[in-house]
């Protein structure tokens, strides 16, 4: 995103704890800062935090010096942080939307995310130039303070079942001796078929690569929030509820740092075609033939 608006012409300074993220930044021409504190004030300000207490953590820093116009925060975070830093944000005369984002790397890059907008109409209105930047257009809100929160969750929690909804569905084909890229291919092309299955798993899980980007781990916790969200409000989502259990799985079974596209291999039975090679020859090493077939 930093990279994004850079190229579009906006002066980019970038705060990041990671050294690397920095030197990347500054490599391209983006002015690194080593503190929020140093960006406190800026007149926009675009938000990308592990979690929502980082955001609750963040921003009265940034509020601390006058001048800022808007913050955009495209955290997968909570609705009730959400509304808690709008509030703040009004009472120092700016404007904060909670605006997650869908689109990967990709997306990022390009100035093609999908944003989840949430914010009263003033506060969008103000943090529109930051919102067609990362869009490309001019993004629909789905309701108010919190609000893209809710939806962005929602996404996040059909996207992981549909995941392990398709690798169940091609461990089948596997069984019969079906070819899973053309099962999936078939598949995609009818009813059943979804952005899961015609682009996912072909790019990511057939393919070999299993290199989204995006960790299995903040993919659960995505999951975790969204069942979270459903219980505030008095929902209880069963079929929501088996994702996350089986997501809770991957996580026990591959670990917080894997890519979100190998949790599918942990729901096959029929099939290694849906592991990484190297925990297939991990498997092998540790327990012979029978953990290579389990993995």
């Amino acid at each position: 995103m930093a990279q994004n608006l850079h190229r579009l012409g906006w002066d980019v300074t970038g705060v990041d704890p990671s050294e690397q993220a920095r030197e990347r930044a500054a490599e391209i021409g983006i002015t690194v800062a080593t503190s929020v504190t140093e960006v406190a004030g800026t007149p926009y300000v675009v938000l990308s935090l592990p979690s929502a207490a980082l955001v609750e953590a963040t921003v009265p820093t940034l509020l601390s010096g006058p001048g800022t116009v808007a913050i955009v925060d495209t955290t997968t975070s909570e609705p009730a942080t959400s509304k808690a830093m709008a509030e703040l944000a009004a009472t120092a005369g700016a404007a904060f939307v909670d605006a997650p984002v869908s689109g990967g790397r990709a997306g990022a890059l390009g100035g093609t995310l999908s944003a989840f907008v949430g914010g009263t109409e003033d506060a969008v209105a103000a943090a529109e130039p930051v919102l067609r930047a990362l869009t490309g257009r001019v993004p629909a809100v789905v309701g108010g303070p919190g609000s893209g929160n809710v939806v962005k969750l929602l996404n996040n929690v059909l996207c992981a079942t549909n995941l392990i909804a398709v690798g169940e569905a091609l461990d089948v084909a596997a069984a019969y001796g079906i070819d899973l890229s053309t099962a999936a291919a078939a598949v995609s092309g009818a009813s059943g078929g979804s952005n899961v299955s015609a682009n996912a798993f072909p790019a990511w899980v057939l393919s070999g690569t299993f290199d989204s980007g995006f960790a299995l781990g903040l993919m659960a916790r995505d999951v975790d929030l969204a069942l979270q969200v459903a219980s505030v409000a008095g929902a209880k989502p069963a079929l929501l509820a088996a994702t996350g259990r089986a997501w809770q799985h991957a996580l026990a079974e591959r670990g917080p740092r894997a890519d979100f596209t190998e949790a599918p291999a942990t729901a096959a039975t029929a099939t290694t075609a849906l592991t990484p090679a190297s925990t297939s020859v991990q498997a092998a090493a540790d327990g012979g033939a029978e953990g290579a077939l389990s993995a």
